[in-house]
C-alpha cells in the first residue's frame, strides 16, 4: 500500500503558544505523516505584559517549533491585544499572502468566539483569507485555546472533530514547556498537568486516551472525493 501523498498544512494563531495549546499534537502528527507544516503567528505576545523582548518569546517560538518538527514559522509582528485597532483588511492582506504562498491543503485556525479580542479579529480575517476559491484548499478547522475558549459566555465552541494525539501528547507538552513565560502552575488551564488532563478529557469523550478537538469551518470535497 502506498503512503498517502504529503500535504501542506498551515496553522494560524494569534499569539505565541496558541498554536501549541490548540493543535500542537495534531501538527506533530502531520509532521510524522510526512506533511509539510507551517505556522503563522499574527501578534507578538509579550510587549503588553512584559515589555518588548523582555521574555525572549522569539526564541521560545523557535524552540517550540523544533520540538514539534514544524518546518516553517511566519510571524506577522502585530502588537499584542491591538488587532481591534486595525482595519480588518490590514490583517486579511498578509494572511492572504501567506495562504497564496503556502497553498495549504488544510488550515487550522483559532476559534474566534472566546474572551480574547485578538482571537476574534484573527478568526474573522482567516475566514476571508481561506474562502473557498483556491482548489488546493480542502478543509478549514477551528481550534480552542486553553484559558480563553472555556471562559467565554455564552460558551459556543462545540467540537465536531476529535483527533487522537496519544502518540504526540508528550511532544505537545514539551513544546508548551518552551514557552517559559506562558506556563502556569496547576490548576491553571495552561499548566502542563492541566493540558494533559484536558487532552484526556476530550479523548475520553470518544474512547481515546488523548485528543485535540476542532470545529469544522469548511470542508470542500472536489473531483468526486468523498469523506473519509
Amino acid at each position: 500500500m502506498n503512503n498517502p501523498a504529503p500535504r501542506n498544512i498551515l496553522a494560524i494563531a494569534a499569539h505565541p503558544d496558541d498554536e501549541v495549546l490548540g493543535c500542537g499534537g495534531t501538527l506533530a502528527l502531520h509532521v510524522d505523516r510526512g506533511d509539510r507544516v507551517a505556522v503563522l503567528i499574527a501578534c507578538e505576545g509579550e510587549s503588553l505584559r512584559y515589555g518588548v523582548g523582555a521574555v525572549n518569546q522569539a526564541d521560545d517560538i523557535q524552540r517550540a517549533a523544533k520540538t514539534l518538527g514544524i518546518h516553517e514559522i511566519r510571524c506577522l509582528g502585530f502588537a499584542d491585544q491591538k488587532l481591534d485597532t486595525l482595519n480588518l483588511v490590514d490583517i486579511i492582506t498578509p494572511l492572504e499572502k501567506v495562504v497564496d504562498e503556502i497553498q495549504p491543503d488544510l488550515v487550522y485556525c483559532q476559534y474566534g468566539g472566546d474572551i480574547n479580542r485578538d482571537h476574534y479579529m484573527l478568526f474573522q480575517a482567516a475566514l476571508v483569507a481561506t474562502r473557498p476559491l483556491a482548489e488546493f484548499l480542502r478543509g478549514v478547522y477551528a481550534f480552542e485555546t486553553a484559558s480563553s475558549t472555556e471562559w467565554a459566555y455564552p460558551r459556543s465552541f462545540v467540537p465536531d472533530t476529535w483527533i487522537d494525539i496519544a502518540a504526540t501528547l508528550d511532544r505537545k507538552i514539551d513544546a508548551m514547556a518552551c514557552y517559559r513565560s506562558e506556563v502556569r502552575d496547576y490548576p491553571h488551564p495552561r499548566s502542563l498537568e492541566a493540558l494533559r488532563y484536558r487532552a484526556a478529557y476530550w479523548g475520553n469523550q470518544v474512547a481515546l486516551r488523548a485528543a485535540e478537538v476542532f470545529m469544522t469551518v469548511r470542508q470542500v470535497l472536489r473531483n468526486g472525493e468523498t469523506p473519509v
